[in-house]
């Protein structure tokens, strides 16, 4: 086997090692092409002695190793052996013929598995693309309503209906692929996106929440219109992340501004002019217009509040603090829970998964992944991964459904603004984003599932 001057060239940090310094627990880096070899990944830590035999047997010049991923030093560097002491006995002929078998059928095995994650990664980029060009059809739909609805509010009603009714079949049918695309909205049509990802949010919590249909209807359309109030203030208020209080007291008119366009429309029922005017109302009765509290809160706007927090998490004014969702959910629930319904917010936990997709997510093994799709009920912790693996080309990322997988667990959540541009244009190379230019915000607590997973055991909503 040969590799290419890439693969043979020391990584920052890499240090050159000898097959006999092989054991379990040391890194190891294989420089040869990935498909020239028989594991999964070219770069990982050693399981156990047979892993150690079968590098040995691949008789590379030379290995890499990664000090700081080791969790045990590298054996000491054996003395050459004599020509005398290189004769093979006929037991190592024997040993030697047992591992080139073992590495045709572990070969053989990768190929099958390559095949089969290559069959689900259509799966998955088919549905994510249908599911774009639904939103992106739907949200021409929603920005041309929002910017009519001042002149043709029956129109535009006409249609915010009909999108409503549509997404109920087109996203919520395929809840990952939506969520995804939320996670991906961040540089779209400001207005439009944000409330086609927030009527989805919506509906998710409603369904989850068991509303009848005719209510589902209704949330759906308030939560389209949650925001019209906006169209009338400056964008370049709207877009500022630090208004000042002149700024903030005009920003905090569109809830009233907008209830009071939409009641003189004449079309719009109670649910949505609730879902209006109280969608920034908190459950502490630290919000606005009305300081409301509890379950003074129309079911409508609790609702509403809790997807709007969550898609401006995401998707903020401000790209650089954009949060993941797994780590938009563990602020909601471990740092503003007083201000939603806690048991409305333990539903949309419970419908959006632990880690949602597009979480960046780190495993029990070091590998850095994203969340490619939910985790089954049985196993709320375990959902589907890419793989982070730079030798392994993005087109054929690895996938592994941790459900199936015993040895692998994730072991945190983490920040997006702590990974590496190529890490997340690796993972995520649907959002475009500046990476490079992210802010660190402040550090959150690693423990997200710790912090959100006893939101699964849930509590009734009204």
């Amino acid at each position: 086997m040969s590799g290419s001057a890439d693969d043979v060239t020391p990584n920052a940090g890499e240090i050159s090692i000898d097959a006999s310094q092989l054991r379990p627990g040391v890194h190891v880096r294989l420089p040869v092409p990935w498909m020239e070899h028989e594991f999964m990944f070219s770069s990982f830590v050693i399981a156990d002695e047979e892993q150690a035999r079968l590098i040995a047997a691949m008789h590379l010049p030379q290995l890499f190793c990664d000090p700081t991923r080791c969790k045990v030093p590298p054996l000491p560097l054996r003395p050459a052996t004599s020509a005398a002491e290189a004769a093979v006995t006929p037991e190592q002929e024997a040993e030697i013929a047992r591992l080139a078998t073992l590495a045709a059928t572990h070969m053989a095995q990768k190929r099958e598995r390559l095949l089969a994650m290559n069959e689900l990664r259509s799966e998955l980029r088919k549905r994510l693309n249908n599911t774009r060009r639904y939103y992106l059809g739907a949200a021409k739909t929603v920005g041309g309503a929002l910017r009519g609805f001042a002149t043709s509010a029956r129109e535009a009603m006409n249609q915010f209906v009909t999108v409503s009714e549509e997404s109920t079949t087109a996203l919520l049918a395929d809840p990952d692929s939506a969520i995804m695309l939320i996670a991906d909205m961040a540089n779209n049509d400001g207005h439009a996106a944000h409330a086609l990802s927030v009527m989805t949010l919506a509906l998710l919590l409603g369904k989850k929440a068991e509303l009848p249909e005719v209510s589902l209807r209704a949330l759906a359309v308030g939560a389209l219109l949650h925001d019209i109030g906006k169209l009338s203030i400056s964008p370049a208020i709207l877009r500022s992340s630090e208004r000042n209080r002149h700024e903030a007291t005009i920003y905090r008119t569109h809830c009233r501004s907008g209830y009071d366009e939409a009641l003189r429309a004449g079309t719009v029922s109670q649910a949505m002019l609730e879902a209006i005017l109280s969608h920034h109302e908190r459950f502490d009765g630290s919000g606005f217009p009305d300081h409301l509290s509890g379950r003074e809160i129309p079911l409508a706007a609790r609702i509403v509040a809790i997807a709007n927090r969550f898609d401006n998490l995401v998707n903020p004014v401000d790209y650089r603090h954009a949060l993941s969702p797994s780590e938009a959910l563990a602020t909601m629930w471990a740092r503003e829970k007083m201000r939603f319904d806690p048991g409305l917010l333990g539903l949309f936990v419970r419908a959006m998964g632990v880690y949602p997709p597009g979480s960046i997510v780190q495993l029990s093994d070091g590998r850095i992944g994203a969340v490619a799709g939910s985790a089954p009920d049985a196993k709320p912790l375990s959902p589907l991964v890419t793989i982070y693996a730079p030798e392994v080309p993005r087109q054929q990322a690895i996938l592994v459904d941790l459900a199936n997988d015993e040895g692998l667990v994730i072991e945190r959540s983490l920040r997006l603004p702590h990974r590496s541009p190529d890490e997340l244009d690796y993972l995520l190379p649907r959002r475009q984003m500046k990476w490079s230019y992210m802010a660190a915000p402040e550090r959150a607590s690693s423990r997200v599932a710790g912090a959100v997973s006893a939101a699964v055991a849930g509590s009734d909503a009204e």
